[in-house]
């Protein structure tokens, strides 16, 4: 006897989550829709470090040591490693408001701000939070439908609320806040370290080689070599400086967000509260604190009334484990067929016919 299984098709929260994300590997990876900056940055990088090992390193391991190659082989996959953990990684995005807590919080500002009358615009809807004795307001996000946690933004590229807002990096191909900022921080400072010292080593290269064959001789014998020169040139200013500019930001416990709207360097002179006026307590504090988990469970299970689907029935569910067996009447034959066992005296007598209705009434 065959048994039929019921397979109910599963449906992921990232499947139904709102926002402009796009998600690969069963909701294991996240990033923006905007990706191809992202793909262009991977592409400098590996086509540059391939070229460098390809040709450079042999000859300079040869010539100089060979740790040369070693060492440039431990910053490529410390940036890489950095870059992708950066890249397909939750940001901190705020899960949105359901119906009911929606509902619930426009009670609240209702019952807070009360009637409004018609024409005159409604107060801002801002809630004051108390940090290290100063106030802090948390303002209200009209499409995630929620009081934003300090420090919090919305991201118009996302179109989610990420906590610890920094800003949305196209190079990484996603938002950078609260628990993806030590890696894009690492990923900037490695890669200026790996421009530096592709860069120093090709001029190094460059140098050994016009020794032996002269210097126009050796720019047209390695074409690749320029290339690599040109393009760790040009990059090594942006990349250089965005590190050193984070830096300042990390010394200070302040994002990139806050410095540009001027939150605590602005006409007020307002301290910033979550600073702990050491350089060295902010620096573990970003980069060294503890990481907090996605509050997005995005490979979490939908119930089936949420994913659009209906739960089987007690009987549908028990019909369809059951073995379907043909009708009996179908393999006997003709002189097989089961006879009637039963005696005259067993049956019911039949009932007699009722008269017509129009002899009933001749009788009455």
């Amino acid at each position: 006897m065959s048994v039929m299984v019921v397979r109910k098709k599963v449906t992921r929260k990232w499947e139904k989550l709102p926002g402009r994300n796009t998600f690969c590997c069963d909701g294991r990876v996240m990033m923006a829709r905007q990706k191809g900056i992202f793909y262009l940055t991977l592409f400098l990088i590996l086509g540059t470090c391939t070229l460098f090992f390809a040709f450079e390193c042999r000859y300079l391991a040869v010539q100089l040591s060979p740790a040369i190659p070693v060492f440039a082989a431990m910053l490529f996959l410390f940036s890489m490693a950095t870059l992708l953990r950066t890249s397909f990684s939750d940001p901190g995005v705020i899960p949105r408001a359901l119906p009911d807590e929606a509902a619930f919080i426009e009670m609240e500002i209702e019952a807070t701000n009360g009637a409004v009358p018609q024409g005159q615009r409604p107060p801002p809807r801002i809630k004051n939070f108390q940090i290290n004795n100063q106030i802090v307001k948390l303002k209200y996000c009209y499409t995630c439908k929620i009081f934003r946690p300090p420090r919090a933004s919305h991201c118009s590229i996302c179109d989610n609320c990420v906590e610890r807002f920094d800003h949305h990096c196209p190079w990484v191909g996603n938002c950078v806040g609260k628990r993806n900022y030590r890696y894009f921080y690492l990923f900037i400072l490695s890669l200026s370290l790996l421009t530096i010292y592709v860069f120093a080593f090709n001029i190094v290269y460059v140098a050994l080689k016009s020794l032996k064959i002269g210097f126009l001789e050796t720019l047209k014998e390695t074409p690749g070599t320029v290339l690599e020169v040109l393009i760790c040139f040009f990059t090594l200013w942006s990349v250089v400086g965005l590190t050193g500019f984070h830096t300042f930001l990390v010394a200070l416990n302040q994002t990139t967000n806050e410095d540009i709207k001027g939150s605590w360097t602005g006409k007020n002179r307002v301290q910033n509260p979550y600073s702990h006026g050491n350089i060295v307590k902010n620096c573990c504090e970003v980069l060294c604190g503890p990481l907090p988990p996605s509050v997005l469970d995005r490979r979490g299970i939908l119930p089936l009334e949420e994913s659009g689907s209906r739960p089987p029935s007690t009987q549908e569910t028990s019909s369809s484990l059951l073995p379907q067996s043909p009708a009996p009447t179908e393999h006997l034959r003709s002189n097989e067929m089961p006879k009637d066992t039963s005696t005259p005296a067993e049956m019911p007598p039949p009932e007699p016919p009722e008269p017509p209705q129009e002899v009933a009434e001749a009788d009455k």
